[in-house]
C-alpha cells in the first residue's frame, strides 16, 4: 500500500534566521542606517532648497517681490459715469479677484495683504506755507486711494478718512490720512488741508482727518511703496544746484479714487499682489521663472489683459529673486554632489563587503549543498528569499525614519534611494554566491594570495577600469572643474575616480614592499616579525574592495572637512577685512577725529591687549603714473583674499593711512595680517616728527608703504601729493598686499608722526574687551562714535537656510564617511577573524604566549592600516587639488551678506581633515587586532582545533 506521507521539514528561512540571528540583525541594522541616509539625502536637499527659496522671497524688499498689475486711467472718450465706476472699489475688487484666480501655479497670493486702488504716478507740488522747505523747495506729494487701510493700520489720532457722499471726477473735497512718520517729518496735523490741483487748475481740498500707525511696517502693504509709510528727502534732479525737497504720500479714503481722475498727476489703477511662498518648494523655481516670464511678456500677460484691460502691464522683481536663488543653488549643488556621490559609493562598497563576508562565512555550507546536487537557481533563490525577509523591512523602516526626520521634501527620490539600497543588498549575496559556486569546489582550499592569484580575466578588468579612470581624471584636469548650468557628474565623481585608481594600483603594489621587508626581518631573532609580515602580504583582508571603501571614505571626509574649514576661514577673513582688528572705533564721519582721552580710556580697559591709533583719509588723488613699472622692493607679502594687485592706471585715488609703526606692526602680528615693515617708516631726517601746529615743508619726503598698484603708479622716486593731513612728497619703500585699517585695495601708509594733522580717525584694538564696557567708555566721551567688533561682524555671516542646509549635509557626510571607514576596517578584519583565531590556537600549542599573539595580530594589521591611511591621505589631497580650481566657497560662506568681500574663496587642503580620519583608521585597526587577540586568549585551543576542522 502506497503511503502519501512526507517527511516533515522545517522552513528554510525560519531555520536560517534562528540559526544566525546575530548576522541577520547586524545586516538589518546596516541596511536600515544606509537606507535612512540614502532616503534622507534627497529630502534634505529638497528641504534646504525649499527653505532657501521661501526665505529669499520673504526677506526680499516688498517692492521687488510684489506682483503689480497697473493700467492707466480709463480713456477720456468714455462716459464720466463709466470712468468713475472703473475707479471705485467694487470694480477694482472684481478685477482683483479675477487676477487672483488667474495666477498660474505655482504662484500663490498672500490674500490678506492684497491691495488695489488708484494712485498718482506723478508727484504734485504742495504749496502750503506750513509744509517744511529744507532748501526753499516745496514738497511734492503723491496721493493714493488704497483698499484695506483699516485692516493694516491703527488710528493714532483723529478719525478714519471716509466718503460722506459719493466721490466723482467732479468732487473737489476728499478726506485723507498720513502715517505717524509722515506727520512728524512734514509737520502734518489733524484738520490740516492740502490743495491738489486738477488738470483745469481747479483746487481739490484734501482734509487730513487722521494720523495712522502701520500694524506691520515691514509688510508688503506698507513696503511695496515705502513712501506710503515714510517720507523721503530727495535730490531735485531738475535744478542746476544740489537742492533737496520732501516727498511723501497722502492716504485717501478707499472710494476717493474717482477724484484723482481729474488731476494732471497721471493717475493709474493698480493691483498689488504679494506672493505667498508657503506653498513653494525648491524644485518649483524653474516653473516659477517660466510663469513670471509669461506674465511679463507672454501668454500670461494676455490673460492678465483679458481681466484688467488691454492697457494693463505686469511688473515684479520676483523673477530676479528666484534667479539669484537658482544661482546660489547651482553654485552649492556641485559641492554637495561630491559628498553625495562619495558617500554613496562608500556605502555601496561597504554593502558589497558585507555580502562578501556573509558569503565567505557560508562558503563551506553552500559548497556542500552544491556538491550534493543543489542547483545554482535553487541556492540563489533561497539566499534571495532569506535576505529579502530581513533587508526589505529594514529598507522600508529606513525610508519611514527619513520621512519623519526630514519632514519636507519630495517622497519619490527618497523612496528610489531606499529601494536601491535594498535591491543592492538582496542581489549582492545571491549573485556573489552563484559566481563562486558555478563549479563545485573542494572543501578547505587555501584562500591566501599564494593560491588565489588574480586570473587573467580579473587583470584585464582591473586594467580596463584603471585606464578609464585615468582617462576621466586626465580629461577632467584638462577641461577644468567649473561646471556651467548645474552639476557635472564627472566633477562629482572625482573622489571615486581617484580612489579607484589608488586602490587598483596599491592593491597590486602592496605585497612587494612587504616581501622585501621579510628578508631582513627573517634574519632577526624571533618569528613574530617575519610571520606577521608574511601573513600580511598574503592576507585576503587587503583586497581591492576594502581598500577602495577606505580610500573613498577618507577622501570624502577630507574633502568635506576642508570645505567646512574653508567656510570658517573665509568668514573669519571677511570679518577681519571689514573691521581690521578685534575691535574698531571710528568717528561718525570720515573726518571726525578721536580725542586722546578716549584713546587712553579704551586702551586701559580690561581685555584690551593692544591699541593702534590710525588716521585714515580716503580718495587721495595720486600723481600721474610713472613710465614703466618702477615699483619699490616689497617689504612684506600678503596672502589674504584681498590681493591689492592691480594696474598703475587703476590706482588714480588711494587711501592715505597714518600709523604708529610700532603699534601697527604689533597689530598686524596679532591679527595674522601680512608682516608690516615698521622699520622702513622710521621718522628721521626730513620725515622727523612735527611739533603740534607746525607747518610742514611741501618738499619733505616721507617714506611710505604702498599697495602693489599704488607702488607701480608712484615708482621709486619721491612724488608730491596733496592731502587734508598736509602737503608732502612720498617715496615708496615697500609694499604689502593688505592693511587692517582700510577696505580699499589701493592705499598708502605713512608715519602719522610726520603729518601736520596727527589726530587719529580710527582706533584698532586687539584682545577680547567686553562689548558693553567698550561701548560705555565710548559713549562717555560725549560724542557719537561707531564701535565695530570682529565677533559681531563674524556673527553677521549667519547662514541662510540654503547655506545652513548645505553645511549640515557636509557635516553628516563627514560623519557618515568616518563611520563607513571604520565599518570597512571592521569588515575586512572580521572576514579573516576565524582564520586568525585558529592560527593563534595552533601557535599556542607550539609555545606562543598571549603577549606574542597580540603582537602578531597587531603587526599583521599595521601594514594594511598604514596602506589605507597613506592611500587616504594621497586620495584626499589629490581630490582637493583636482577640484579646487573650479570650486568657489563664496556662495556657502558669504553669499547674501551686504558689504562682505565677494572675491573668490578657493578650496584649500585642511591638514586636520586629512590626518584625523587616517589616524583613526590606524588606531581602530590596532584596537580591533588587540581585542581579537584578547578574546582568542580566553578560549582554549581545544575549542578552536576540533577534529576534522580544516581551518
Amino acid at each position: 500500500m502506497r503511503h502519501n506521507d512526507r517527511a516533515a521539514s522545517a522552513p528554510w528561512i525560519r531555520t536560517r534566521l534562528r540559526t544566525a540571528p546575530g548576522a541577520a540583525t547586524a545586516l538589518a541594522v546596516l541596511v536600515l542606517v544606509t537606507a535612512f541616509l540614502a532616503a534622507a539625502f534627497p529630502r534634505a536637499v529638497d528641504a534646504y532648497e525649499t527653505k532657501g527659496l521661501r526665505h529669499d522671497i520673504l526677506t526680499a524688499d516688498a517692492g521687488r517681490s510684489t506682483l503689480e498689475v497697473a493700467r492707466p486711467q480709463p480713456g477720456l472718450e468714455l462716459p464720466q459715469a463709466q470712468r468713475d465706476a472703473e475707479a471705485r472699489s467694487p470694480e477694482l475688487a472684481r478685477i482683483g479677484s479675477g487676477l487672483l484666480k488667474a495666477l498660474p501655479a505655482p504662484l500663490r497670493a498672500d490674500t490678506p495683504s492684497v491691495a488695489y486702488g488708484v494712485r498718482t504716478s506723478k508727484p504734485a507740488v504742495a504749496n502750503e506755507p506750513w509744509l517744511p522747505r529744507p532748501e526753499a523747495v516745496p514738497p511734492q506729494l503723491s496721493y493714493v486711494a488704497q483698499s484695506g487701510l483699516k485692516e493694516h493700520a491703527t488710528l493714532a489720532s483723529g478719525a478714519w478718512p471716509t466718503t460722506p457722499r459719493e466721490v466723482t471726477s467732479d468732487s473737489r473735497e476728499v478726506q485723507g490720512a498720513v502715517t505717524e512718520e509722515t506727520a512728524a517729518e512734514l509737520k502734518v496735523k489733524v484738520g490740516a488741508t492740502i490743495t491738489l490741483l486738477t488738470a483745469a487748475q481747479e483746487p481739490i481740498t484734501v482734509t487730513i482727518t487722521g494720523i495712522v500707525a502701520p500694524r506691520d511696517p515691514r509688510g508688503s502693504y506698507w513696503s511695496a511703496d515705502p513712501l506710503l509709510r515714510t517720507p523721503s528727502l530727495v535730490l531735485d534732479t531738475t535744478s542746476p544746484f544740489p537742492v533737496h525737497y520732501w516727498t511723501g504720500t497722502v492716504l485717501l479714503a478707499e472710494d476717493s479714487g474717482p477724484a484723482l481722475l481729474s488731476t494732471a498727476a497721471e493717475p493709474v489703477l493698480f493691483w498689488r499682489i504679494p506672493p505667498d511662498p508657503a506653498g513653494l518648494t525648491g524644485p518649483d523655481d524653474a516653473r516659477l521663472t517660466s510663469v513670471i516670464a509669461s506674465l511679463e511678456s507672454g501668454p500670461g500677460l494676455l490673460k492678465v489683459r483679458e481681466i484688467a484691460g488691454d492697457t494693463a502691464v505686469f511688473a515684479t522683481g520676483l523673477g530676479h529673486i528666484v534667479e539669484a536663488n537658482a544661482r546660489m543653488r547651482d553654485a552649492i549643488s556641485p559641492v554637495i554632489a561630491v559628498a553625495a556621490l562619495g558617500i554613496g559609493s562608500v556605502a555601496a562598497v561597504v554593502l558589497l563587503m558585507t555580502g562578501a563576508l556573509l558569503a565567505g562565512r557560508r562558503r563551506a555550507e553552500l559548497a556542500l549543498m552544491r556538491s550534493r546536487g543543489g542547483s545554482l537557481r535553487g541556492i540563489g533563490g533561497r539566499l534571495l528569499a532569506e535576505t529579502a525577509v530581513t533587508v526589505l523591512p529594514a529598507s522600508a523602516l529606513g525610508l519611514l525614519l527619513a520621512v519623519l526626520a526630514v519632514g519636507e521634501g519630495r517622497w519619490w527620490p527618497g523612496a528610489l534611494a531606499a529601494a536601491g539600497v535594498g535591491l543592492l543588498v538582496c542581489v549582492a549575496l545571491p549573485v556573489r554566491t552563484t559566481l563562486q559556486h558555478i563549479r563545485p569546489t573542494l572543501h578547505g582550499a587555501r584562500e591566501d594570495m599564494v593560491s588565489a592569484r588574480p586570473t587573467r580575466r580579473r587583470t584585464v578588468a582591473e586594467l580596463t577600469l584603471l585606464v578609464l579612470a585615468v582617462g576621466a581624471v586626465t580629461a577632467l584636469r584638462r577641461r577644468g572643474t567649473s561646471a556651467e548650468g548645474g552639476t557635472d557628474l564627472l566633477v562629482s565623481a572625482a573622489p571615486v575616480l581617484v580612489a579607484l585608481i589608488a586602490a587598483l594600483v596599491l592593491v597590486r603594489l602592496y605585497p612587494l614592499p612587504l616581501r622585501l621587508a621579510t628578508r631582513p626581518v627573517a634574519r632577526l631573532r624571533g618569528a613574530i616579525g617575519f610571520l606577521s609580515l608574511a601573513r600580511a602580504g598574503r592576507s585576503s583582508a587587503g583586497g581591492a574592495l576594502p581598500l577602495l571603501a577606505l580610500l573613498l571614505a577618507l577622501a570624502t571626509a577630507a574633502f568635506g572637512g576642508s570645505v567646512i574649514a574653508g567656510i570658517g576661514d573665509a568668514r573669519d577673513d571677511a570679518a577681519l577685512a571689514s573691521v581690521g582688528a578685534d575691535a574698531r572705533i571710528s568717528g561718525a564721519s570720515e573726518r571726525a577725529t578721536l580725542p586722546d582721552e578716549l584713546v587712553r580710556t579704551v586702551r586701559d580697559l580690561e581685555g584690551v591687549r593692544g591699541a593702534a591709533p590710525v588716521r585714515v583719509e580716503y580718495s587721495v588723488n595720486m600723481p600721474e603714473a610713472v613710465a614703466g613699472d618702477g615699483g619699490a622692493d616689497g617689504g612684506g607679502a600678503g596672502t589674504g583674499t584681498r590681493t591689492g594687485s592691480g594696474s598703475a592706471d587703476d590706482a588714480k585715488a588711494a587711501a592715505l593711512v597714518g600709523v604708529d609703526p610700532a603699534s601697527y606692526a604689533e597689530l598686524a602680528r596679532a591679527t595674522g595680517l601680512p608682516a608690516f615693515p615698521a622699520a622702513r617708516l622710521k621718522a628721521t631726517g626730513s620725515s622727523a616728527p612735527l611739533p603740534d601746529g607746525a607747518k610742514a615743508d611741501p618738499d619733505r619726503v616721507l617714506p611710505a608703504i604702498a599697495s602693489p598698484a599704488v607702488a607701480a603708479r608712484l615708482g621709486s622716486e619721491p612724488r608730491a601729493i596733496e592731502t587734508l593731513s598736509g602737503d608732502f612728497k612720498v617715496q615708496v619703500v615697500g609694499t604689502v598686499s593688505r592693511v587692517a585699517s582700510v577696505s580699499p585695495t589701493d592705499f598708502l601708509v605713512v608715519n602719522s608722526a610726520a603729518l601736520e594733522q596727527k589726530a587719529p580717525t580710527t582706533l584698532l584694538l586687539t584682545g577680547a574687551p567686553d562689548p558693553g564696557k567698550l561701548r560705555a567708555a565710548v559713549e562717555g566721551s560725549g560724542k557719537e562714535y561707531a564701535v565695530q567688533l570682529r565677533s559681531e561682524e563674524r556673527a553677521r555671516y549667519v547662514n541662510t537656510p540654503m547655506q545652513a542646509g548645505a553645511e549640515r549635509i557636509y557635516l553628516a557626510a563627514v560623519a557618515a564617511g568616518a563611520g563607513y571607514a571604520l565599518l570597512a576596517v571592521l569588515l575586512s578584519l572580521l572576514q579573516t577573524a576565524p582564520e586568525r583565531k585558529t592560527l593563534l590556537a595552533r601557535l599556542r600549542t607550539m609555545g606562543l604566549t598571549t603577549g606574542q599573539g597580540r603582537k602578531l595580530l597587531a603587526f599583521e594589521a599595521t601594514p594594511q592600516a598604514l596602506l589605507a591611511a597613506g592611500g587616504g591621505l594621497f586620495t584626499g589631497w589629490a581630490t582637493i587639488a583636482l577640484l579646487s580650481p573650479g570650486i568657489d566657497l563664496v556662495p556657502l560662506a558669504l553669499a547674501g551678506v551686504a558689504g562682505s568681500d565677494t572675491s573668490p574663496v578657493l578650496l584649500r587642503t585642511d591638514l586636520w581633515s586629512l590626518a584625523l580620519p587616517a589616524a583613526g583608521v590606524v588606531a581602530l585597526a590596532a584596537a580591533v587586532a588587540g581585542v581579537q587577540a584578547w578574546w582568542a586568549s580566553r578560549r582554549g585551543s581545544i575549542t578552536e582545533l576540533r577534529a576534522g576542522d580544516s581551518r
